[in-house]
């Protein structure tokens, strides 16, 4: 039986915004909690697609001035969530967004796909080992998506993880199938989305047989919400909905979902740290 005091959790997202649009909640819950939350964001973005046109030439295509920017927006996203610990990979601006496979981006001497895995994993087990952190979440081996950048940091984080003397459970954050589904459900039922409500099959969901942990993050949905619209050049934000610069309309689920990949998940089915009090 472990009881770790004080708790700390460490998580590590690929871009700006992938901490609020995927773990936002639990971060917001942990923080509110008093657990030492830190987020560990690989790179800054900077091939994201831009919504509001009035800041189009930040992007890489013209001033490459967006990962500058979306840093700003990451700093007040953290802000909203009560995150006071956050550490770039490497140090700000040492990994640069790689884009989609395929793509002049990913060829960048910087690309964080580029990069080697060992520096990488060193890199981030350097944070480890100082900050010592008895949880730790990233993506599944798919990157949630299929993002060469959300792969990476999959890769980095379970080779970093292994024999770091701190950690005791690692999760992958997942999205339900059935949440999403149940979610998406409603939103056809409404007429204000202002978005297209995909079908089930267009938003990436994992089997919920799978999910092994399932997080409340119903009192924390202000929170996400602040936090999302601190990311203005990436998300679009509603009542009960947002949608990214495909426009495709995603519920705000209550809940947020994980899978345990190491360690005793005795206690853990609805909190990261069950089980060790």
């Amino acid at each position: 039986m472990i009881s770790p005091e004080p708790r700390r959790l460490l998580l590590v997202h690929a871009h700006p915004d992938d901490e609020t649009l995927t773990t936002g909640g639990t971060i917001a819950r942990y923080a509110a909690e008093g657990v030492e939350v830190t987020v560990v964001t690989c790179t800054l973005g900077e091939e994201g697609e831009i919504i509001p046109p009035e800041l189009a030439q930040l992007g890489s295509w013209a001033g490459d001035q967006l990962g500058g920017y979306r840093s700003g927006e990451l700093a007040a996203a953290c802000q909203a969530l009560g995150v006071t610990r956050h550490h770039y990979l490497g140090g700000i601006g040492r990994w640069r967004d790689s884009g989609m496979a395929g793509t002049p981006s990913a060829e960048h001497p910087r690309a964080f796909v580029r990069g080697l895995i060992e520096e990488q994993a060193g890199q981030l087990r350097t944070l480890l080992d100082e900050l010592r952190p008895q949880v730790v979440v990233t993506y599944d081996d798919f990157g949630g998506y299929g993002h060469p950048d959300h792969i990476r940091a999959h890769e980095v984080t379970m080779a970093a993880v292994a024999g770091a003397e701190s950690v005791a459970r690692v999760f992958h954050t997942v999205s339900s199938a059935g949440d999403t589904s149940r979610g998406l459900a409603l939103l056809r039922e409404r007429a204000d989305v202002g978005f297209r409500v995909p079908a089930d099959s267009e938003l990436p969901a994992t089997p919920d047989e799978v999910i092994t942990t399932r997080v409340d993050v119903s009192g924390h949905l202000a929170a996400k919400v602040a936090a999302l619209r601190a990311h203005a050049t990436q998300v679009h934000v509603g009542d009960g909905v947002f949608a990214l610069s495909n426009n495709l309309a995603q519920p705000m689920a209550t809940t947020e979902c994980f899978v345990l990949v190491s360690g005793d998940g005795t206690g853990a089915a609805t909190d990261l740290f069950g089980g060790w009090d």
